[in-house]
């Protein structure tokens, strides 16, 4: 999330811009993604030539190893040329050859500066696998347009860049998603669909709840920045990549990571993400999940999501195996069946709700919640507090935790309540001890042992029955139970002596600083 320094050399950023002409919030937004992706880039090229250095072989590259591609580098052009000379690099070649980018590799330029492909056999492919123009990086950049309009805003752009790179507080970040959250923050219709980025730790958190591996096929079907895409990537990275077959890593850069959603500023975020952790021909595209043109079913292994919460759809375009899991035109229910048809059958689902699809009344918030508990296994709902997405939003939320059966399973659901997440639950959220997660994790790993946990606990479980008793509400308060401690107060008449002392005291303090003023 973006606070305090950083905040201020972003808002620095923005003010350049606009102040250069540019003044609509999302097309800036997507010329700062372009220059914070082709920084990126160099900075994936400064490990590779490190690991080279260690490994002493020679690896696949992003930049051609030639004069014309090496001056296309981030470090190159930001630190050599005049503003001119930079600006027409990057208009006439660095943004036309991110834009022609396929397979991790970058175009080269021939003297006459006409467009041209290294030999494949000469310096490899960065991800593998076959150069394709229609992969989901190049048809999300077709349409991208380099705007800066000048030299010195492009210059003040690179400058700040630099400056918000080089802060030790940018250390950690997801910077472009964290950007993109910040930017959205700023128009007046932020969050008016529920659209809320999902914090980094909270993303990490549902991602070490399902652990995914090299072998499963895992989706965001409202993937935004592909924020939980990434994190799932990070993760099976961490574990498995010593061990990864040559097949486990070509399905790792294609096959594995799918996501979909209907805004093409947040598609081609998502592609330059996945680019950038090696994952070139994800299946990111343009598709309204809910509506009657999303035909996927029993596709997918692992699902992860924070859906749209507020608003409704047209009911026309449901589509209709949604309405007959539960009849609404709500969002946050919707979802909810997509995901239990997008997955096979074992497939495992991690997805945030509001509180309101817990305990909602309605004919088709109870019957989300049946279908989970009776048809499905629902495994765990842990309660949010409703600072986690602030500063853009109070909302109080969970998440679910459930596998795709289509046979029932619910013997027992595990409840959390979350109290603190490592971040203060103001809109500052600043970092503090006070940290539920790691608890999280250990406990719903080892569920034996939550076995007995009282009520007044902050984790226990809880049989189906009573919850099928309660007509199927999720809510962590309706079975949570609160111990109430006795306090003893003092006798009424020594209360109302302390009280008459009190006022005597006051009146002598009164008289003496009368008599202060009088002399």
């Amino acid at each position: 999330m973006i606070t305090g320094e950083i905040k201020n050399k972003i808002d620095k950023i923005w003010t350049d811009i606009w102040a250069g002409g540019i003044t609509n919030p999302l097309t800036i937004i997507e010329q700062l993604t372009y220059l914070m992706f082709i920084h990126s880039l160099d900075e994936k090229e400064l490990e590779t030539e490190s690991l080279e250095r260690d490994c002493g072989e020679r690896l696949p590259k992003i930049f051609p190893d030639t004069p014309a591609g090496q001056a296309m580098r981030w470090s190159s052009f930001s630190t050599l040329g005049s503003p001119e000379e930079v600006f027409d690099l990057m208009s006439l070649r660095v943004f036309p050859a991110i834009k022609a980018m396929k397979n991790g590799r970058l175009p080269d330029f021939n003297s006459r500066g006409q467009m041209v492909w290294p030999d494949p056999e000469v310096y490899g492919s960065v991800s593998g696998g076959e150069s394709s123009v229609n992969s989901a990086f190049a048809q999300h950049m077709e349409k991208a347009v380099f705007v800066i309009p000048t030299p010195l805003v492009l210059d003040k752009i690179i400058r700040g860049l630099d400056d918000l790179y080089e802060s030790d507080l940018a250390e950690g970040l997801d910077l472009q998603g964290d950007l993109y959250e910040y930017m959205l923050g700023k128009l007046s219709s932020a969050g008016q669909n529920g659209q809320f980025r999902t914090p980094k730790h909270i993303r990490e958190m549902m991602v070490e709840l399902l652990k995914p591996t090299p072998e499963d096929s895992v989706c965001d079907p409202s993937c935004g920045t592909a924020g939980f895409l990434i994190s799932s990537a990070e993760f099976i990275r961490r574990h498995y990549e010593d061990d990864m077959t040559e097949e486990q890593w070509k399905h790792y850069g294609s096959t594995m990571f799918s996501g979909y959603d209907i805004d093409y500023t947040m598609l081609r975020i998502s592609a330059m993400n996945l680019m950038l952790h090696s994952i070139s021909n994800p299946e990111i595209a343009y598709l309204d999940s809910l509506s009657k043109n999303n035909e996927i079913c029993d596709k997918y292994t692992i699902c992860l999501a924070n859906p749209p919460f507020k608003g409704t759809v047209d009911a026309e375009s449901i589509n209709d195996n949604l309405k007959a899991v539960t009849n609404t035109k709500k969002t946050e229910l919707l979802f909810i069946a997509l995901f239990l048809r997008i997955l096979k059958k074992g497939g495992q689902c991690a997805c945030i709700v509001p509180d309101g699809v817990l305990f909602g009344s309605s004919k088709a918030h109870q019957s989300i919640r049946r279908e989970l508990v009776e048809n499905h296994q629902l495994r765990a709902v842990i309660s949010m507090p409703s600072g986690v997405f602030k500063p853009y939003a109070g909302v109080s939320t969970a998440v679910l935790v459930f596998t795709k059966t289509d046979a029932g399973g619910t013997d027992k659901v595990w409840f959390f309540d979350m109290k603190a997440d490592g971040y203060s639950l103001d809109d500052k959220r600043s970092e503090i001890s006070d940290n539920d997660i790691p608890e999280i994790i250990r406990r719903f790993h080892d569920l034996d042992n939550e076995e007995g946990r009282a009520r007044t606990e902050q984790s226990f479980l809880v049989p189906k029955q009573e919850i099928v008793d309660n007509g199927y509400d999720l809510s962590i308060n309706k079975y949570k139970k609160t111990e109430y401690q006795p306090v003893q107060y003092p006798p009424t008449q020594e209360i109302l002596k302390n009280i008459r002392d009190l006022e005597s005291e006051i009146h002598q303090n009164f008289a003496e600083l009368e008599k202060l003023l009088q002399s």
